[in-house]
């Protein structure tokens, strides 16, 4: 009886093996497909994105898509900012102003200089 018993409990054991190796199996070749797939995929993006990149003059979208990254630089920042809406726009045009200053000021001292009248 104890004979019998280890019998059938071998048994159930290779069993057991059995539909474990046959599942690994099949999820090995469902992965190895999955991979394979995906991979053909990448590839074709890969292509399409060369294709885009290749012969013809893209200077438009390149500067949508430059100003599409300012615009959302410029409205993160203004939903990041520490201070209120009023405050920014005060500070702003108080760095323009600054700034127009300095560029006026320094064309008014340059051409009084250009002219070659100075010194005599």
């Amino acid at each position: 009886m104890l004979n019998n018993l280890v019998k059938s409990i071998l048994k159930t054991a290779v069993h057991f093996l059995e539909q474990s190796d046959r599942v690994a199996s099949d999820l090995r070749d469902r992965v190895a497909d999955g991979y394979e797939s995906a991979a053909d995929r990448v590839s074709d993006l890969r292509d399409r994105a060369q294709d885009l990149y290749e012969g013809e003059d893209h200077t438009l979208r390149n500067v949508l898509v430059f100003a599409a990254g300012v615009g959302v630089g410029i409205g993160a920042g203004m939903l990041l900012a520490p201070a209120s809406g009023e405050e920014i726009r005060g500070s702003i045009g108080d760095r323009v102003q600054d700034i127009s200053d300095r560029v006026r000021d320094r064309f008014s001292s340059e051409t009084g200089r250009a002219t070659g009248t100075e010194g005599r």
